[in-house]
């Protein structure tokens, strides 16, 4: 169904002659960074037109965050290497929603939307009008979607939140690294925002289910969507653990702490992963390296076993796969079906062949002429596959929207743009 306004959607949610699932769905995207970006990436990716709302002059702060994007001129072109991983397949239309008219013209945009994402801090939005209870008050069909750390409510509410910070309050940290009786041994965090990305995927879900609701009810709704949630939910196997046992199991860096063998293993050139998970697996493991003796040792005859004599375990593998090459232990456990396989870094995981088979890296051009690699969305699906159009620049289609979308005029757009507006 299209927004209120009755004006027609573009062309492009469309992937070649497929119509895509959310082809009819305009969403107001008032999101930066990464956790909300990856939100309405996520419903862009499935043939929503998304209108990313960006500050004339600056936009968001990851179009400078990680290595530039240089145009076919060999010059910077105003995006990064984060901003290009949360953005593709939107539009972006500056607005100075400080001003009395850019609020305004935000609010015109809401009514002819179905969807508004925001991550702003907690009440920030209110001032401008552009809070949940505002735009719906002007369109009751809106679905509101405010993602911030701690929820719109409680002690920590009004307080910043960062992926990282996240991380350590809610657990997560705690459970990955090496014990504090190993060298180096230390809460680690992941190496990408993890729960930032989470939250956007939690936010475009129930997004999803809250349009699906829509259609029954004729109304909209806001959702809450906290990072504080989100991350709570990523540790709950574990967490499910100590609310049975009081117990949190300990930290042992890459091996797996209910399980063994289950960790990394040294080759003559390079470590790798085996990860087996039960006897069958063990007993396979055994008899592709030529160790068929230990698998009645009563040391390591269960899974509770190997786990208690975890070094044992692993060190009689090890003394093993070390005088052989990676490739040739891989291929010997694969053949019996053992999970396994190298620790890649990012350019040998984009050459690996299934990598390539799945065409993980996606060329698109970039509104600069220059070529722009992007990764493929898990959401491309043979019935309904994905777009890939590049990131914005900023404010590439702000004329577009305000003429196709609002039905301002040339002029009126010109005036907006002297009063710096737009």
């Amino acid at each position: 169904m299209y927004a209120l306004s009755g004006l027609m959607k573009p062309d492009y949610p469309r992937s070649g002659d497929v119509l895509l699932a959310l082809h009819s769905i305009r969403v107001l995207d008032l999101t930066r960074v990464v956790s909300g970006p990856w939100a309405t990436q996520a419903l862009a990716d499935l043939g929503a037109d998304v209108i990313k709302i960006e500050r004339p002059g600056q936009g968001d702060d990851t179009r400078r965050i990680g290595p530039p994007v240089v145009g076919a001129d060999g010059q910077p072109t105003g995006e990064a290497a984060y901003f290009i991983a949360c953005n593709r397949n939107k539009r972006s239309v500056t607005v100075d929603i400080a001003s009395e008219a850019g609020a305004a013209l935000v609010r015109e945009l809401a009514m002819q939307c179905d969807v508004v994402v925001e991550n702003y801090k907690v009440g920030n939005l209110e001032r401008f009008g552009l809070d949940s209870q505002s735009l719906r008050s002007l369109n009751p069909r809106l679905i509101y979607c405010s993602i911030n750390g701690f929820g719109p409510d409680g002690p920590y509410a009004r307080l910043p939140a960062y992926d990282y910070v996240i991380q350590g309050l809610t657990g997560l940290m705690s459970t990955c690294g090496r014990g504090d009786d190993q060298p180096g041994g230390e809460p680690m965090r992941t190496a990408v925002p993890l729960t930032d990305q989470v939250t956007g995927l939690y936010a475009a879900l129930s997004i999803v289910g809250a349009l699906f609701k829509r259609t029954t009810t004729g109304v909209g709704e806001h959702i809450d969507m906290a990072m504080i949630d989100c991350a709570t939910a990523i540790v709950s196997p574990l967490s499910a653990g100590w609310f049975l046992s009081g117990q949190q199991a300990p930290r042992v860096g890459n091996d797996n702490p209910i399980a063994a063998p289950s960790g990394l293993f040294q080759t003559l050139d390079g470590k790798m992963i085996i990860a087996s998970g039960n006897d069958s697996q063990w007993a396979a493991i055994c008899k592709a390296l030529g160790i068929e003796h230990l698998i009645d040792d009563p040391r390591l005859n269960s899974p509770a076993a190997r786990v208690e004599h975890r070094e044992l375990c692993h060190g009689s593998i090890d003394a093993v796969t070390r005088h052989r090459h990676r490739a040739d232990v891989i291929a010997a456990l694969n053949k019996a079906g053992v999970p396994c396989g190298p620790i890649n870094d990012i350019a040998q995981f984009f050459s690996d062949p299934q990598a390539r088979h799945r065409q993980m890296a996606r060329k698109v051009e970039h509104p600069s002429g220059a070529e722009l690699t992007l990764t493929r969305s898990p959401l491309d699906q043979s019935g309904s596959p994905a777009p890939y159009r590049a990131p914005p620049q900023l404010g590439q289609h702000t004329d577009d929207v305000l003429r196709d979308v609002l039905g301002l005029s040339a002029e009126r757009i010109a005036q907006l743009r002297a009063a710096q507006v737009v």
